[in-house]
């Protein structure tokens, strides 16, 4: 008989899809508050190609790097 292994959501690997982004630059780059931007990196993880899809499904538009400063 086959045996079935499940695994918790805490064993289970996200690939990695773009480049990562540090929890400070996504935080920056969306003008999120440090809480809810640790929640959507934990949520979602540092790929940001995930973020960048979740936040323009929010209909959340990055700021220009000009407005950043930089």
């Amino acid at each position: 008989m086959t045996e079935v292994h499940e695994q918790k959501p805490s064993q289970t690997r996200k690939v990695l899809r773009g480049r990562p982004y540090s929890l400070s630059e996504f935080a920056r780059k969306y003008r999120l508050d440090e809480e809810e931007a640790n929640r959507l990196f934990q949520k979602f993880g540092p790929s940001a190609m995930e973020l960048d899809l979740l936040m323009a499904a929010k209909r959340r538009p990055p700021v220009s790097l000009a407005a950043l400063g930089v």
